[in-house]
Parts: C-alpha cells; sequence; structure tokens
C-alpha cells in the first residue's frame, strides 16, 4: 500500500517536489502535553523507551498535532550501548549515566556486537510495527542511531560533558581500543539498522551528536570511516541521512560518503553548505530552534528564508532538537510556514 504522504521519501530520490517536506528533530516530546501526560504514568524515560505500545502512542502524537510530513520512531540512542552489555541510567535533570565505562582493552573485548546485540532490542522492532499498524500510511517512519563516535564518547565518559575529554583522551593515548570499541559500534549499529528497515522504518538518521568536539583531522580519523562504512551496508535497502551536528569542517568529507541526505545545524550557512555540496544534494536542516521563540511574523520570515536559501533538494528541520520549553502555537506556526512554501 502506498503512502498518503510520500514527500520526504520524493526529495531523498532526487525527484523534484512542489515544497520541502517538514519535521522535525525531538518532535516527540515535552512540547505536547499528550506526551508529558504519558510520562507522568510512568517511573522513567527507559520505562517510556521500552514499551512498544507506549512508543507507538507518542510517535504519532506530533504527526496529529503538528501535522509533519514524518514520524520519528521514539527511542534513544543509547540502547545500542545497552544492548552491548553496558547499561545506562536516565538520571532526572542531569542525564545518562553509566555505572561502568570503557577503559581497557578487556573492556572492549567483553562486549557483545554485531547481530548478537541487535537481536536483544526486540522492543524496538516491535515499537517499529505497533507504531506502522497506527500509522496507517500517512507518512514515512524514520528510525534513528547515534553514529559511533557519540555513543563511544558515552561509553568512555559515562555521561555528559562539555568536552568529553576523557574520551578524547583515548583517541590520543589508546588509539588501538579507541578504534576497536568504534568497529564494534558500528558493526551492532548496521545489524540493528538493518533490522529496523526489515521492520519497516522508511528512512534511517544517523545522530553525530558529539562531532563538533572534534577537529578536522580526528574526526576524518575517527568518525568518517565509520559513518561511510554504514552508508554503505544500508543504503542499497534504505535512504540513510547523516547529522553530524557541529562538524562544519568536515562538511566535504561527510559530502563525500554518499549519504541520501545531510543534516547541517545552524552554524553552516546554506550557500557555504551549497558551495561544497552542489544544488542537488539533499540537505537538511536548519533553523536555529530559538526562532521558534519569537513572534509568527518572525518565524514566517526565517522559514521562508530557510526554504529560499537552500532551494529545491532541502528538508526542512531544526539544526537540532527543538527546545522543550518551546511554545507548542510557535512549532505549528514553523510547520505552518514551511507547508505554505512553494519553489517559484
Amino acid at each position: 500500500m502506498a503512502l498518503h504522504n510520500d514527500l520526504l521519501l520524493r526529495v531523498l530520490r532526487g525527484e523534484k517536489v512542489e515544497r520541502p517536506p517538514i519535521w522535525l528533530m525531538r518532535q516527540a516530546g515535552r512540547i505536547l502535553p499528550e506526551y508529558r501526560a504519558v510520562r507522568e504514568r510512568l517511573s522513567g524515560f527507559i520505562e517510556l523507551v521500552q514499551s512498544p505500545d507506549l512508543v507507538a502512542e507518542v510517535t504519532l502524537q506530533p504527526v496529529d498535532a503538528l501535522d509533519v510530513d514524518a514520524a520519528i520512531l521514539f527511542s534513544d540512542i543509547l540502547v545500542v550501548p545497552e544492548a552491548m552489555g553496558l547499561p545506562y541510567e536516565m538520571v532526572e535533570a542531569r542525564g545518562p549515566w553509566f555505572p561502568k565505562t570503557i577503559e581497557t582493552m578487556a573492556d572492549v573485548d567483553s562486549l557483545i556486537s554485531g547481530d548478537n546485540a541487535a537481536e536483544r532490542l526486540g522492543y524496538v522492532y516491535d515499537g517499529i510495527h505497533k507504531t506502522l499498524t497506527a500509522l496507517n500510511q500517512r507518512v514515512p517512519l524514520i528510525g534513528f542511531s547515534g553514529a559511533p563516535f557519540t555513543l563511544f564518547c558515552y561509553m568512555v565518559e559515562g555521561k555528559g560533558s562539555k568536552t568529553f575529554s576523557k574520551a578524547k583522551k583515548m583517541l590520543y593515548t589508546r588509539p588501538d581500543i579507541a578504534h576497536k570499541l568504534l568497529q564494534k559500534i558500528t558493526d551492532t549499529i548496521i545489524a540493528y539498522l538493518r533490522q529496523k528497515i526489515k521492520s519497516g522504518v522508511n528512512v534511517v538518521q544517523i545522530f553525530d551528536s558529539w562531532a563538533g568536539v572534534l577537529d578536522s583531522a580526528s574526526y576524518d580519523r575517527f568518525s568518517i570511516p565509520y559513518l561511510r562504512q554504514i552508508n554503505e551496508a544500508l543504503k542499497d535497502s534504505c535512504p540513510v541521512i547523516l547529522f553530524p551536528k557541529g562538524a562544519w569542517f568536515s562538511l566535504q568529507a561527510l559530502h563525500d560518503i554518499g549519504s541520501s541526505g545531510l543534516g547541517i545545524d545552524w552554524n553552516i550557512d546554506a550557500a557555504y553548505a551549497r558551495t561544497i555540496t552542489g544544488p542537488y544534494k539533499v540537505l537538511q536542516g536548519n533553523l536555529d530552534p530559538c526562532v521558534l521563540y519569537a513572534n509568527e511574523d518572525t518565524i514566517s520570515q526565517e522559514a521562508n528564508r530557510m526554504c529560499n536559501d537552500f532551494g529545491p533538494c532541502h528538508i526542512a528541520n531544526l539544526g537540532h532538537g527543538v527546545y522543550p520549553d518551546t511554545p507548542l502555537e510557535n512549532v505549528k506556526h514553523f510547520v505552518n510556514s514551511v507547508k505554505r512554501f512553494r519553489y517559484s
């Protein structure tokens, strides 16, 4: 059965469209009162992630409330380290925390990887099946994973950080351990996303949330090769969007990977991005989420400017996730502004 709204897939296939599709990172979250109501019933975030029925419910909430052009499966990037044998906790107001971290080669050797790890994530695949049933072909479903380097950061650092200096220390002092861990993570991501695709997602996105803590040489050494492996493994079965936040310095190398789409944050000017990628690369982004605190006229002006600056071959989105205290009406206005836009 064909999708009722396949605008996102048409853009990723390089087809001509009348306007850019729009979806938002973190569109299923605390901006929605329906989501907050679900969270209030639960003991914690991880309980929600591991509940297929609730995953389906919150994944559909922004499709109903915002009328976006795609759903993104509600989950967490840290389910991958957990499946590999490194459980985490979600501490309220502090974020993720790993009781045990990776420090030695023996720690890496003890991890499960590839298909053996991916098969532990049955609750994610069950969530996909329930979500697809509830979506009823309305819009495409996006599945996602953290990128190898971003997951590496959490697994070595043990928590969020402004610098990830402990994780970066390993890159410089024990690159042998770093590369072995990155490869195990990559193998697991590939197996995990293959199973997501088999379960029915239409697109996958790779979040390299901490790309910006590296310099160009380090990113080219410790991230680009692993992102390339993932794209090569999946590109024939599903469109792949890479989103490396803060990696403006490696935009050429990221473009050369050849993914279906490339997400960029608000620190990258659309004109600059196009000088590197050319007019036919599908770029996703990149409105500063703080624009959504402004009045409606400003939001409309900035949405139109963004769409005009990128031109066709564009997926409208924010440059990162929508912030939890963003006024819901402003989010709706942004979505509707993009949906009214037409290419001349």
